[in-house]
């Protein structure tokens, strides 16, 4: 891996995307984790405006703490960023309150969290003209399918997405990112209970990229042990559960035909 070459490339794809689009910076979430602060900082290089929102909502104090840390961090490197602190936690209350009662499961009100954050992303970037930057990885993006439909999978463009887990920590480490936020366990941020990634998924990110390669090049599955036999049932089981996610949006076409009188 050539983590400088790697950098310089994205960088160079956001610049030209965005000049080509005609509009005049990046808008990014930043958690407190390492994906968005990789792509916030990756976003930060072009020299482009960058607004970086801290979205809290019922959120756990360190995650908050982070990305408040993060965004310092950026604007004491930066002079083209600019963070934003929304608070977020009446807005989803008083939505809340709004939903019947027997929606309101749990799941549901995760991806309420998340769709409240892109619509909050996308008035900040409708007002300065922004694109909105995706901090999806590729296990997340492409082999489990881990993010909210229309919430932080609503981007209008993806900069880490061909990187591994792996590769966004020896990128982040090569920036030089906050070592608090490398540390820090995977979070989407959307419980209660500041679960982890891997608890909800039930595999660690190393063992989904292994899951996600073995299945690219086609291994046997004979010759696995209990683990990773385990760890490729839920590799599978979220790939295509979560497939509508990753696939386009399907279309129904009408015979031609059917249209003519």
């Amino acid at each position: 891996m050539q983590p400088q070459a790697i950098v310089d490339h994205v960088v160079q794809w956001l610049t030209e995307y965005l000049d080509q689009s005609g509009m005049q910076g990046f808008v990014v979430g930043v958690s407190g984790g390492i994906d968005s602060a990789l792509t916030s900082t990756l976003c930060a290089l072009t020299g482009k405006p960058v607004n970086a929102l801290n979205m809290p909502i019922h959120q756990a104090p360190d995650q908050v703490s982070r990305s408040a840390r993060h965004i310092e961090w950026l604007e004491a490197r930066y002079a083209n960023v600019k963070g934003l602190t929304v608070d977020l936690t009446p807005a989803f209350s008083a939505l809340q309150g709004t939903f019947p009662r027997e929606i309101q499961d749990d799941l549901s009100m995760a991806n309420t969290r998340s769709r409240l954050r892109m619509l909050t992303l996308y008035a900040v970037s409708t007002h300065h003209r922004m694109l909105v930057a995706g901090t999806g990885n590729k296990v997340e993006d492409f082999g489990v399918g881990f993010y909210t439909k229309y919430g932080d999978g609503g981007v209008d463009l993806s900069p880490i997405a061909g990187l591994m887990k792996s590769e966004v920590y020896s990128l982040a480490r090569h920036l030089g990112i906050i070592e608090e936020i490398i540390q820090a366990p995977p979070t989407d941020g959307l419980w209660s209970d500041n679960r982890s990634d891997e608890s909800q998924i039930g595999a660690s990110y190393d063992e989904l990229e292994w899951a996600m390669d073995f299945e690219n090049r086609q291994g046997r599955e004979k010759d696995l042990d209990a683990r990773q036999l385990e760890v490729l049932a839920i590799y599978r089981k979220f790939n295509r559960i979560n497939k509508h996610k990753m696939l386009p949006i399907p279309v129904c076409t009408i015979p031609d035909g059917l249209k003519r009188d």
